[in-house]
């Protein structure tokens, strides 16, 4: 009994033995060989730090990249987090700022809902690499402050700043409308693409918890990162625009103003989307010198920020004589071969408008080639006075219809902010235009039919009418990107819609021959590009500013088109001087990837038509361009008198 005894109590010892030895070899470890219980015990709060995704990329149709992202450096700041103890003179010292920055920095309207002292918000950003290291050594010193890793962008090629936009710092109303996607100090899309993608590019921000001691310094990840979230990055545009054409049509557009777009008929993807003046889109990359860069831009006479495509508003001169030419041969109010006469003038009355010499007119190939004021005028009135002359409202809503159809009237409604509807005036217009007076009828407004008057139409929407009856009779949404370089993601599926207009292709035979007689024999031999098919038309923009703006479009080739394309180069005069030579330029780049014509190239590319203007092309106060008249009223009849010559 006594030997079980003294077997249990030495069992006894021995468990007693080998536990503590357990216990003291645990304890060692913890607190001599792994130091993360003692931070862990020094750890007094929880700290929560945003991580900001890479924006996603654009490159254009051929797979180049447009935009870079490259590292930037921020100070963001808590204010309710910062201790009065804080050595304000060594951490301004340590940012090359003195105490009078820091406090205006940190003197915001608390009140706002924009700020608020429990969330973070930029205290400085585009810090110079140089200092990150010291500052990151000496940050826990300084609670409140964290330092924060962002991107900014910059850009390869400088140009398609107007196609690509630009990123600002979000306003208090993008916070609010946002609910919670946004925090001050974040940077969202203001222009281009950047903006119309802005959802899709931005990704998805992320967060990081963290553990900090009484110090301020943070020691440790919370739960081993169980609970952080990780940044979604942003989706990669694959563009439908040619970076080459685009920097061709900028460069043609050098010392002008003015526009071109080009784009492919058989998808509607935009070629190229040219505005002029333009500018190098790494002046508002996010840097120090970016605000300077802004204002500049931002007070500009000529204003580069005004996006001539799809923002200004001009008669589309005689290019619209196109459209008069088809809806008259759908109305079944004319034929191909119709003679119509005119001896230099159209006459209704005692009143005469003006057109010019040339060989009689038997077609409407004919009346197209030589750019017939009368012949259109004539078609004009036969749409408008179809059901009576005296009921001129019901044939011009028959017109209207038509010219909806073509998307004129509304916007288009393309990938890309700002763009405008233009103006097709109706019969209601009319109205209220001539209410005071004794009414109008057709040859009041028939001006409208060789697109001058109160008709008015954006370069875009030009570049669009040519691809309709390139196409003969249909065409899709022009758009700025086709695709995501991740093939998940679709772009919108009205891109992919067929639109049509209610033209019966043969009625378009007429008119495409006409088109070809121009750049063949006629007012726009200029555009004529060898070995290479091309249908066009010249046009002459009235301009109440100073001289008439320069006006083309068309397509080539002209039985297979790869691409249409509409220029207006303001106060340059005739279409066929300046906008038929750069519209076949920009064609024979497009379709052969170069130009042989260089001599015409480098001329078109020197001329300087901003020196020759009359008046500024700006109107004071009004902000409009020449050829945006939406804010004045001018009756037909007093502009009608043009002799609108397109030679």
């Amino acid at each position: 009994m006594k030997d079980e005894l003294i077997q249990r109590q030495f069992v006894i010892k021995v468990i007693f033995i080998i536990f503590s030895l357990t216990l003291v070899g645990k304890l060692f470890y913890l607190q001599i060989l792994d130091s993360s219980l003692g931070n862990r015990a020094q750890s007094v709060t929880i700290s929560r730090h945003y991580t900001y995704p890479s924006r996603g990329l654009i490159f254009d149709r051929n797979g180049l990249q447009l935009i870079i992202n490259e590292p930037i450096f921020d100070i963001s700041v808590v204010v309710k987090e910062i201790t009065p103890q804080m050595d304000t003179l060594k951490f301004c010292k340590l940012l090359g700022i003195n105490r009078m920055t820091f406090d205006s920095i940190l003197n915001k309207d608390w009140q706002s809902k924009r700020f608020s002292k429990a969330l973070p918000f930029t205290f400085l950003t585009g810090l110079d690499p140089k200092m990150i290291a010291p500052l990151s050594e000496q940050l826990y010193q300084f609670s409140g402050f964290y330092l924060q890793t962002r991107e900014h962008r910059s850009y390869p090629f400088p140009h398609a700043a107007n196609i690509l936009g630009y990123l600002s710092e979000v306003t208090e109303k993008d916070i609010d409308k946002n609910e919670g996607k946004y925090f001050p100090g974040d940077y969202i899309g203001s222009s281009g693409v950047e903006l119309s993608y802005d959802e899709q590019l931005r990704g998805s921000r992320g967060i990081r918890y963290g553990l900090r001691n009484s110090r301020g310094k943070e020691v440790d990840s919370y739960q081993g990162g169980n609970f952080d979230i990780a940044a979604i990055a942003g989706q990669d545009l694959i563009g439908s625009f040619d970076i080459d054409l685009q920097a061709f049509a900028e460069e043609l557009l050098s010392n002008k103003t003015g526009s071109i777009v080009a784009i492919e008929p058989s998808t509607g993807e935009v070629l190229a989307l040219a505005t002029s003046p333009n500018f190098d889109p790494n002046l508002l990359a996010v840097g120090p010198e970016r605000g300077k860069a802004y204002q500049k831009l931002a007070t500009d006479t000529l204003k580069p920020f005004f996006d001539r495509t799809i923002m200004a508003k001009y008669p589309p001169g005689s290019v619209f004589k196109t459209l008069v030419g088809l809806i008259a041969l759908e109305e079944g109010l004319t034929t191909p071969n119709r003679y119509i006469p005119c001896s230099g003038s159209y006459y209704y009355g005692t009143i005469k408008w003006g057109c010019h010499h040339h060989v009689p007119i038997t077609s409407m190939a004919s009346a197209l080639q030589h750019s017939c004021n009368s012949y259109f005028f004539q078609l004009t009135r036969d749409i408008i006075d179809q059901y009576s002359f005296h009921l001129p409202g019901k044939g011009l809503n028959i017109f209207v219809e038509y010219l909806s159809e073509f998307g004129l009237g509304h916007t288009i409604g393309i990938d890309y902010p700002h763009e405008k509807a233009g103006n097709v005036p109706t019969p209601t217009y009319y109205d209220k235009l001539y209410k005071k007076r004794r009414g109008w009828r057709s040859p009041t407004i028939m001006s409208i039919g060789i697109g001058q008057g109160e008709i008015q139409l954006t370069t875009l929407q030009m570049a669009n009418i040519a691809a309709i009856i390139a196409n003969r009779g249909y065409f899709y949404t022009p758009h700025l990107i086709k695709g995501y370089k991740n093939p998940v993601w679709k772009i919108d599926s009205s891109f992919y819609k067929k639109h049509t207009a209610k033209i019966s292709p043969n009625n378009f035979q007429p008119v495409v021959d006409g088109m070809e007689r121009v750049v063949l024999y006629g007012t726009g031999r200029q555009a004529y590009i060898p070995g290479i098919s091309v249908a066009g038309k010249t046009g002459t923009s009235q301009n109440s500013q100073g001289e008439d703006h320069s006006v083309f479009f068309g397509f080539a080739p002209v039985n297979a088109p790869k691409i249409a394309v509409a220029v207006l180069i303001e106060n340059a005069g005739r279409g066929a001087e300046f906008a038929a030579p750069i519209a076949s330029l920009i064609m024979e780049k497009y379709l052969t990837g170069t130009t042989t014509r260089t001599a015409l190239f480098e001329r078109m590319k020197s001329i300087n038509t901003v020196r020759i203007k009359k008046k500024s092309s700006i109107r004071k106060g009004a902000g409009q361009l020449p050829g945006d008249t939406s804010l004045i009223k001018i009756p037909t009849a007093q502009i009608n008198n043009s002799t609108n010559n397109d030679n």
